[in-house]
C-alpha cells in the first residue's frame, strides 16, 4: 500500500544520517503523533492515542533534515505512506513507514530561520534554484 499522507508530531528519536556506498544520503527517525481533543468534562486539552511512525528521507531532503532535525523537535512530514508487515523467529508485527517528500518545523509550537542551499547536489531530481523567480518577476 501506498498512499500520500501529512501528519504533525514529535521527532522522537535523534535522527539517523548515513551515506550508502554508491553515494546515497538518508536520514531517519521515529515520528510519535498523537491526536489532541478537548474534553468537556474536564474542561481541558487531552492527548489521544500516540501513533508510531518511521520517517525516511533521501538525497538532498535527508541531507538538509540531518543538519536541521533534532530530537524533540516537533515538525510536520508528507510523504508516501507504506505499511508492511513483518515476522521472525519469535515475534511479528507491522511496520508504518513514510517516505518523506518533505519536513518542516511546525510553527505552531515556535519559530524557525531558513537558509536557503543554493547549489544543488548531483542526482537531485528537483534541483534548488539559487534565485526565486516569484521575487524577481516584479
Amino acid at each position: 500500500m501506498s498512499d500520500t499522507i501529512t501528519l504533525t508530531g514529535l521527532v522522537a528519536t535523534t535522527p539517523r544520517h548515513l551515506t550508502t556506498s554508491e553515494g546515497l544520503a538518508i536520514t531517519s527517525f521515529r515520528l510519535a503523533s498523537s491526536q489532541r481533543r478537548f474534553d468537556r468534562a474536564a474542561q481541558k486539552w487531552i492527548d489521544a492515542d500516540t501513533n508510531w511512525y518511521t520517517v525516511s528521507a533521501f538525497r538532498a531532503l535527508a541531507s538538509n533534515s540531518a543538519v536541521s532535525v533534532a530530537k524533540g523537535d516537533r515538525v510536520i512530514v508528507a510523504g508516501r505512506l507504506k505499511i508492511r508487515d513483518w515476522e521472525n523467529t519469535d515475534r511479528s508485527g507491522t511496520t508504518v513507514e513514510i517516505e518523506a517528500d518533505t519536513i518542516g518545523h511546525d510553527m505552531f509550537w515556535g519559530t524557525s530561520v531558513f537558509t536557503r542551499v543554493s547549489v544543488a547536489t548531483e542526482g537531485d531530481s528537483d534541483p534548488v534554484d539559487t534565485q526565486d523567480a516569484w521575487a524577481s518577476a516584479s
